[in-house]
């Protein structure tokens, strides 16, 4: 079996470059080691930058995001006993955010590219990368690249590694030709997935003495809820009455909001770590996503991430098969990587801003709440939240 392009992934990465490359003349095929039901049930991110939005949309993948996505125009900030509205209409005019889970990304991406032929082949097992080493620029010569799996072998130009943080592909560089980038930050997040309607119209970002916690939505019936807990945490660890007592302690700190209850369907915990490669190509890999970077989810930056990169890429191999040039691909790394460690910063700043840390002193406390103070009373700090947060333009804007 032979394409031109060898995904590794069926995440929101692999299957946009996928679908971006075959709508640009050039055939990709995509290997998921997991099954397709799995794909598109796994709950992750759920809020999209306006130019996820707009490059979904133009994919070809955006009516029913269009349809049943919520659009926001803002976000809140609480603290001290107050709200405060970070308002993008104002601060940032035009660009706005909108509320579609990442499964629901995943399973329009399916949908489209089997519609347009594009083969995708879900649980594949013992992916191995072959030969895509060489003199590191995009010229032919030398070993062709392909991936080995069970008993088949697919041959390729090139392979796109965007099967994530514990995936095949970066591991398969030689260490010692990365440099590694990474921070642990000493608390995690306690997921709550609930079957009840949302009760703030917004994203409500709550920072107190007792931790940091989020109240976000999927859906007109079905919330979103993330705490700051110990590193250690287990799902188990928290009966439900004790999670919604917990939100409420958190949330119910401004006079007149009441948070409302329902079923919790889903309790999970995330670690809350940074992580960047440097840099995210190697001969005839190309990495992509969190199988490159990784960010704590404070900002909501991850999957938005993803897609930036697979802009850049998709475009520069478009660019190879059209006219043979290898500038876009010589160049893919710094282009990403420049976008890359901008939302680095954006989501240390934000997980900084809003989280207790264990350990810290009164002074450091203060210092806090001086820079929650200096964002939600400068209309210079809010338009620089909103303008990372609705998300940077890209370079080709």
């Amino acid at each position: 079996m032979r394409t031109r392009v060898a995904i590794i992934g069926a995440g929101p990465a692999g299957l946009l470059l996928a679908l971006l490359l075959h709508r640009s003349g050039v055939d990709a095929v995509v290997l998921e080691r997991r099954s397709r039901a799995y794909c598109e049930s796994r709950v992750r991110a759920g809020v999209l930058e306006q130019g996820t939005v707009d490059t979904l949309t133009e994919a070809g993948v955006g009516d029913r995001m269009r349809a049943e996505g919520h659009v926001h125009h803002g976000i809140e900030l609480r603290f001290g006993g107050r709200g405060h509205r970070i308002a993008f209409e104002d601060l940032v005019p035009g660009r706005a955010i909108t509320v579609y889970g990442q499964q629901e990304v995943v399973k329009d991406l399916i949908a489209a590219n089997l519609e347009a032929g594009v083969e995708i082949r879900f649980e594949v097992e013992d992916i191995a990368l072959h030969d895509f080493t060489g003199p590191g620029d995009a010229a032919p010569g030398g070993p062709a690249p392909h991936l080995t799996f069970g008993t088949e072998r697919l041959d390729c130009d090139f392979i796109a590694g965007c099967d994530g943080f514990h995936g095949v592909s970066r591991a398969s560089i030689p260490a010692d030709r990365l440099r590694v980038f990474e921070k642990t930050y000493p608390f995690a997040w306690l997921g709550i997935l609930a079957d009840t309607a949302p009760s703030a119209p917004e994203l409500v970002y709550a920072a107190s003495e007792r931790g940091f916690s989020l109240h976000s939505m999927r859906s007109d019936h079905v919330s979103r809820f993330y705490l700051q807990v110990p590193p250690d945490t287990r799902p188990e660890d928290w009966t439900h009455d004790a999670i919604w007592a917990e939100l409420k302690a958190r949330h119910e700190t401004v006079p007149g909001f009441t948070l409302t209850t329902g079923p919790i369907t889903a309790v999970d915990v995330a670690a809350m770590r940074s992580f960047v490669v440097e840099p995210m190509r190697f001969g005839r890999l190309l990495l992509a996503g969190d199988a490159a970077h990784i960010v704590p989810p404070t900002g909501a930056k991850g999957l938005n991430l993803a897609v930036a990169d697979v802009r850049v890429l998709a475009r520069a191999l478009g660019e190879y098969y059209r006219t043979g040039t290898t500038a876009g691909l010589d160049a893919y790394s710094a282009t990403c990587l420049r976008r890359v460690w901008r939302v680095q910063h954006f989501s240390w700043w934000m997980t900084s801003l809003l989280h207790a840390f264990e350990g810290t002193d009164d002074y450091d406390r203060r210092l806090q709440r001086a820079q929650l103070e200096a964002v939600v009373g400068s209309r210079a700090q809010a338009t620089a939240l909103a303008e990372n947060y609705v998300g940077l333009p890209y370079e080709d804007e």
